[in-house]
């Protein structure tokens, strides 16, 4: 009985620990929106872990070079540039002034803009630069300031102008060839700021993709399936209000009634990070907004016996045919 009694005594005394958490974690996320501001980020994730970003080779890109680029004066941002398939045993051994100038080639070119956690050196990333790179595209990318061995601190405002200042490097670089811009996840927000900001001085894109994106971060923050405290009252005061505090707003819902260029959504069914709902609303705004009506909009769905999840919409053979 005593060895019982002690027992329920620490289970007891573990569970009030777990609740007292519970509770004491909305709190905690109230005083210092910091805190809500890291989990929307999650740079300080760097998954894989050990690998030497200035190597992208490392990673199966031989045909990639690594530079470094200065948005902003105390910011520096790590950019990886992956030529054609077709210009793969012409990059061998070439240095990053062959790779600028291989921009103003007649193939086109893809800025992408990764999403949140990890790194521009990701599997399903590096998967992705490497079918595009089959199709014929260049293809740009970059860790925005604060990811990987970018130097800098994270910021919505941050992110867009990282991304606007890669944009601009490369149309100074890539001559007539078209330059298509496309986001992933939390990078679909980027994406979009940088689309609206593009179409307000009249040089938008040739095409923005948007690969499984949300409505605004408050409703992706609400509708994730990993937000434990949804139900918990006062949900919106306590988490939402501290990201829109933080100055997170990500408004693709906003941003797309701005955008005047051709748009494709990618969205797998069985997405479990940024639900299949909100892409398709996302594609609703979109498809009935004036600014559209001269540009074809297209919603691609993926069905959920594919298994493409969040981020493996790369291994579509559809693809390469989507994309044309």
């Amino acid at each position: 009985l005593y060895r019982r009694y002690g027992l329920w005594f620490r289970l007891r005394k573990l569970l009030l620990w777990l609740l007292g958490m519970y509770i004491a974690i909305p709190f905690l996320v109230k005083l210092c929106p910091a805190i809500q501001a890291k989990l929307v980020f999650l740079n300080f994730v760097r998954v894989p872990y050990f690998i030497d970003l200035k190597r992208p080779q490392d990673q199966g890109l031989n045909h990639t070079c690594n530079y470094y680029l200065q948005p902003e004066e105390d910011v520096t941002i790590g950019v990886w540039h992956t030529v054609p398939a077709a210009l793969w045993k012409n990059a061998r051994g070439k240095d990053q002034l062959w790779f600028e100038e291989a921009l103003g080639s007649s193939h086109p070119v893809i800025l992408y803009l990764h999403g949140n956690a990890g790194t521009r050196g990701g599997d399903h990333r590096v998967e992705l630069y490497k079918v595009l790179s089959s199709l014929g595209y260049h293809v740009v990318t970059f860790d925005y300031r604060g990811w990987g061995d970018s130097i800098g601190s994270p910021s919505e405002r941050g992110m867009t102008y990282d991304a606007l200042h890669v944009f601009d490097w490369i149309k100074a670089r890539s001559g007539d060839s078209p330059v298509y811009i496309w986001g992933h996840s939390l990078g679909t927000g980027v994406a979009t700021n940088l689309v609206r900001r593009l179409c307000e001085r009249e040089t938008p894109p040739d095409a923005l993709i948007l690969e499984s994106p949300f409505t605004n971060i408050r409703e992706e923050a609400r509708s994730h399936p990993f937000s434990i405290y949804r139900y918990f009252p006062g949900f919106d005061w306590f988490f939402l209000d501290p990201i829109t505090t933080s100055g997170i707003k990500f408004a693709n819902d906003e941003n797309v009634k701005y955008i005047s260029c051709s748009l494709l959504i990618l969205h797998a069914e069985d997405d479990p990070v940024v639900p299949f709902h909100l892409g398709k609303k996302l594609y609703n705004i979109a498809a009935t907004s004036r600014n559209f009506q001269d540009y074809k909009v297209q919603f691609v769905p993926f069905h959920t016996d594919l298994g493409y999840r969040h981020k493996y919409i790369y291994r579509s053979p559809e693809l390469p045919r989507i994309l044309r």
